[in-house]
């Protein structure tokens, strides 16, 4: 039985006993046991507006949250900077099993990893980095005038 059912079933046996309370003690008490059920009523839908609203509310925050994620509003001076830091400890072992297996030609390879995975994270952090078109440089200035 799903959530919904689930509620209609407890609407359901909530009027039940207030018809049932109504036989029971008559038409005086009728419009207390209407209101007390339509309040009842009202907290379910009241209950379920506010459910819907706050799930709404936090989808809307996630979309806000991955619209605005770009490479560099992400990655932090510090994280740019740990990087670095990962890299050049990685190195050392790199290095060592480079020199130690292949001499020269093996240590050549192991640093050209590490500059190339270490250039491919600085452009993927400054797309413009190497070469790549800049606003406010020269070259714009030329065509201004």
């Amino acid at each position: 039985m799903t959530g919904i059912e689930a509620r209609d079933t407890e609407l359901k046996k909530e009027l039940n006993a207030t018809l049932q309370a109504r036989r029971e003690l008559g038409e005086d008490y009728e419009s207390a046991l209407v209101d007390s059920f339509l309040e009842k009523v009202d907290q379910r839908i009241d209950d379920a507006v506010e459910r819907r609203l706050r799930r709404q509310f936090a989808e809307r925050q996630m979309v806000a949250a991955r619209g605005s994620r770009s490479p560099q509003a992400t990655d932090s001076w510090g994280e740019r900077f740990g990087f670095g830091i990962v890299s050049l400890v990685l190195a050392i072992p790199l290095s060592a099993i480079g020199g130690g297996v292949a001499h020269l030609p093996g240590l050549l390879v192991a640093w050209a990893g590490i500059v190339g995975v270490n250039a491919f994270q600085a452009v993927r952090s400054s797309p413009g980095l190497f070469g790549g078109h800049r606003r406010g440089s020269a070259k714009d200035d030329d065509w201004k005038d």
